[in-house]
């Protein structure tokens, strides 16, 4: 059995070279190409390749004849890799803007629901206070924006745990709960109705939520308390421009956080169906990686956001569920 690496031997033999060499090939999953991206001969990427399995006592890559994919070893140091490049880049940002006379940069990743209304509303504040911070959004899924986090390509997330083993990798703080409704155009045959029966809802196509997604995950709870099948025309879609436009194009029924269709709601574009369909409001919050300080921005951003959800909390008239 070969002897374990100690971390200052480690630190003496591993470059940032390396890294860029295991993340490329990574990518590129061929010897060539990540020559090329590395300006670099191919005999010497594959001694530089070669010393540095050495020095692990394992293969990081294997070699096939046409790919170059990681073993099981190597797809945890390439996980490594990337996470250490993404907090290099961010700090060679982060200086390149102090040096300029920049105040700092957050990167912000956001569910859907939270970006019409949370996330701007914390931003004005934080930017009123700090003209010059940079701040980054990403709009996305829960699990697209835990799987950033985990890589340190975001520094905060707005959103919720799509597995409970997210639960020992990151911390979170409950900002408040994401009431739903059930939506379709204004011409749509259904809005005839004063309430929706629960086997009226089978008979028309739907936009969903991808299975496993926790709004999708919602429904199909809802679905089984009321005894009826999930239904079986539908289009499954994370986009929201393509849930509008498809709920806008036909006679299609999709189930939505209400923030972010409050504004075709309000319009009369689209009608808020009456069921029986039981849909009870799904709590997010802000995610950020355990045991890991936030810089005094990203701390700042995180007490708006708190501070904005008691706030609205606290408002007269605001349901609690």
């Amino acid at each position: 059995m070969p002897s374990d690496i100690t971390h200052s031997s480690f630190c003496n033999w591993v470059r940032f070279k390396h890294l860029v060499l295991i993340d490329t090939l990574a990518r590129t999953r061929n010897m060539h190409a990540t020559a090329t991206r590395m300006n670099l001969s191919q005999p010497a990427l594959s001694k530089m390749l070669r010393d540095l399995e050495e020095q692990f006592g394992f293969a990081l890559f294997e070699r096939l004849p046409r790919s170059m994919p990681p073993t099981e070893l190597g797809e945890y140091v390439v996980r490594y890799a990337q996470g250490v490049l993404a907090d290099s880049q961010q700090f060679v940002d982060q200086v390149n803007r102090l040096r300029k006379g920049g105040h700092g940069f957050i990167r912000v990743g956001g569910i859907f629901a939270a970006t019409p209304v949370v996330l701007p509303q914390a931003i004005a504040a934080i930017k009123a206070r700090s003209p010059l911070l940079s701040i980054e959004v990403v709009e996305h899924s829960s699990d697209h924006l835990l799987a950033m986090l985990e890589q340190n390509k975001l520094d905060i997330m707005i959103g919720r745990f799509t597995e409970e083993r997210f639960s020992q990798l990151f911390d979170y703080q409950p900002l408040e709960p994401e009431p739903f409704s059930l939506v379709v155009n204004s011409r749509h045959p259904l809005n005839a109705l004063a309430s929706t029966p629960l086997e009226a809802l089978g008979d028309w196509p739907w936009v969903l939520y991808p299975v496993g997604t926790p709004i999708r995950n919602r429904l199909e709870q809802a679905f089984r308390v009321a005894g009826i099948a999930t239904p079986a025309d539908s289009v499954e879609t994370i986009s929201m421009p393509m849930f509008l436009q498809l709920l806008q194009s036909g006679p299609m029924i999709a189930m939505l956080p209400r923030s972010m269709v409050a504004a075709q709601l309000n319009s009369g574009q689209f009608k808020e169906l009456q069921s029986p369909l039981h849909l009870p409001a799904l709590e997010y919050g802000i995610v950020t990686r355990k045991d890991e300080p936030l810089t005094p921005s990203a701390r700042e951003f995180v007490d708006i956001l708190l501070d904005f959800a008691q706030q609205r909390r606290d408002a007269p008239g605001v349901p609690s569920d």
